[in-house]
């Protein structure tokens, strides 16, 4: 197989085309930006995962105070402020007694294993 079969043969176009050193430097270029360098396809696509992660937790925040602010608003009132420290803080008035009544099924039972 000589050079003249080799120019008909049907790898010769492929060659030729992937062959010049303008392909082979766009092609190693190419490869270096996507894999080797500080600023990759694949750091980029971590910080993507890492932003949508953090817009998420953000998103629950926001949702979080919107909750504290509601309650704050409502504990503004005297009535509900007395109401949340008696359930919450279990506080009691002077010469009052409180009376904590806990149903089986609130009630967290102990396996084995915690005993």
């Amino acid at each position: 197989m000589g050079w003249s079969n080799f120019k008909k043969s049907k790898w010769y176009p492929l060659l030729k085309v992937f062959g010049s050193l303008y392909v082979l430097v766009l092609t190693a270029f190419l490869i270096w930006m996507i894999f080797f360098d500080t600023n990759s396809l694949k750091i980029h696509l971590e910080l993507n995962q890492e932003i949508e992660k953090l817009q998420k937790t953000q998103e629950f925040l926001k949702e979080e105070i919107a909750k504290d602010k509601k309650i704050i608003e409502q504990l503004s009132d005297p009535k509900q402020l007395e109401k949340f420290a008696r359930e919450q803080y279990f506080l009691k008035k002077k010469n009052e007694e409180i009376y904590l009544i806990e149903y089986e099924d609130s009630l967290r039972l102990l396996s084995e294993e915690e005993r």
